[in-house]
């Protein structure tokens, strides 16, 4: 990787096989989805002022250690484990 030193984004690379768009289109969703940059090219559609950004990121920090703290009582047996969704 290089060139990353000064913030950049590294870009996605996704490869086309046999014609295929739709399927490449798909994986391309879906990483972008993974590495969160819908949530980032909706989030600077408009601009977000310094206030709203940190409440932002106080939540989301918020919501990640709640996410943590179940994840670890569930492992410590206090919390029951999550159904698995049947397909």
């Amino acid at each position: 990787m290089v060139g990353l030193s000064n913030g950049e984004i590294p870009l996605v690379q996704i490869f086309v096989r046999d014609n295929n768009v739709d399927q490449a289109l798909k994986a391309l969703k879906k990483k972008m989805q993974r590495e969160g940059s819908f949530r980032e090219m909706k989030r600077h559609v408009h601009y977000e002022k310094p206030s709203e950004k940190r409440a932002r990121q106080k939540a989301e920090a918020v919501r990640r250690a709640r996410k943590l703290a179940r994840k670890r009582a569930q492992r410590e047996g206090l919390l029951p484990m999550p159904k698995k969704a049947s397909r």
